[in-house]
């Protein structure tokens, strides 16, 4: 059975199975009966696919990736806040995941897991069942409380008990849609190269150039209503539910070949030839990423730093915590070419 955004199934005991208008889906996922994709959200399953369990939410503008040969499964009656980033993890029952956390490849939370909001949880880390965690990265911070069960029955509608398995797949609805969305600013029309890839939901306004066989990914925000210039160059990737502005007299350039990872906040900076911008990690202005550079998970750049070609960088605020031989690799979150939208017949975009 397959579904559209804005779909509602009626089930009679689990509930309908409620796909937001705004929400995206890629590729083929697994959703159970009761669960939410709500507005902005988006699932990416490549080929390891996405399983959303039964009465799960994945609330506004999450971003959920299957990578790399790695699922991400989310077990029953979970719910994830708004802005999170689920990359290749597993999530058991009942979890409680703060808005903005980020979960990377690997990682394995259990049962009735509490995270606070922001908190990363890095790659092939493992947090136990019944703990609250917090931090970038994660720490567990103690065992969950009655009152965090007592909050959580609350939550739950008075009822803990865990359904069976569901799954309804979820096809691909990219077909058929013009691509992207592009509006002028003070008469300024985006530029964007014949070759370059613009998904549906994608919005670029204003002084923008985008260069060839770039692509830019569902939901993405590109605001150039500022004096200065947005020049993005060839073969880079700016992922899903990333925003890119700037503030006035000054100008945000990204070189060829950067991959800018999901959720990503990249604001009047310059980002070099190659590097990579890890999920949810935030470039703040005035600053300067050298090429070849890893910027890991939720690190933030701070204004007016500068970082050499082929570092490696974390932290909040983030500092150099190592150095790169070889250029980065293609991350496994990164899109392929047989993740991309097929474009409307005739579509164009406006």
């Amino acid at each position: 059975m397959s579904v559209g955004p804005g779909t509602a199934i009626a089930d009679r005991e689990a509930g309908p199975l409620y796909i937001a208008g705004s929400a995206v889906v890629l590729g083929t996922p697994q959703l159970g009966e009761g669960s939410l994709l709500a507005e902005g959200a988006v699932v990416r399953s490549g080929k390891a696919g996405v399983q959303v369990g039964t009465g799960s939410a994945v609330l506004e503008n999450s971003v959920v990736i299957g990578t790399g040969g790695i699922a991400t499964i989310i077990g029953r009656r979970s719910t994830f806040g708004h802005r999170c980033l689920v990359i290749g993890a597993t999530v058991g029952d009942l979890c409680e995941i703060g808005n903005a956390s980020i979960l990377m490849p690997g990682a394995r939370v259990g049962d009735r897991v509490f995270l606070g909001e922001g908190t990363l949880v890095p790659p092939e880390t493992m947090l136990p069942s019944d703990v609250v965690a917090v931090g970038r990265p994660a720490r567990v911070v103690r065992s969950a409380s009655d009152d965090d069960i007592r909050r959580l029955t609350a939550l739950r509608e008075g009822d803990l008990s865990v359904p069976p398995p569901t799954a309804i797949s979820i096809e691909n609805r990219q077909e058929a849609i013009p691509m992207g969305q592009l509006y002028a600013y003070r008469d300024i029309l985006p530029t964007i190269a014949a070759s370059a890839t613009l998904f549906p939901t994608a919005e670029i306004t204003g002084n923008v150039v985008v260069g060839e066989r770039t692509i830019i990914g569902a939901g993405v925000k590109i605001i150039g209503d500022s004096h200065g210039p947005v020049r993005i160059g060839a073969d880079v990737q700016i992922l899903e539910n990333t925003v890119l502005h700037l503030l006035p007299d000054n100008d945000l350039i990204i070189h060829d070949g950067a991959i800018v990872g999901p959720g990503a906040m990249i604001h009047g900076c310059r980002i070099g030839a190659g590097s990579v911008i890890e999920p949810g990690a935030i470039v703040c202005d005035t600053s300067v990423v050298g090429a070849g550079c890893v910027v890991r998970a939720g690190a933030v750049v701070k204004q007016r730093a500068h970082f050499a070609d082929g570092t490696e960088i974390d932290g909040f605020p983030a500092v150099d915590v190592g150095r790169i031989a070889e250029p980065p690799p293609m991350p496994g979150w990164a899109l392929r070419p047989g993740d991309l939208p097929v474009p409307a017949a005739g579509g164009s975009v406006r």
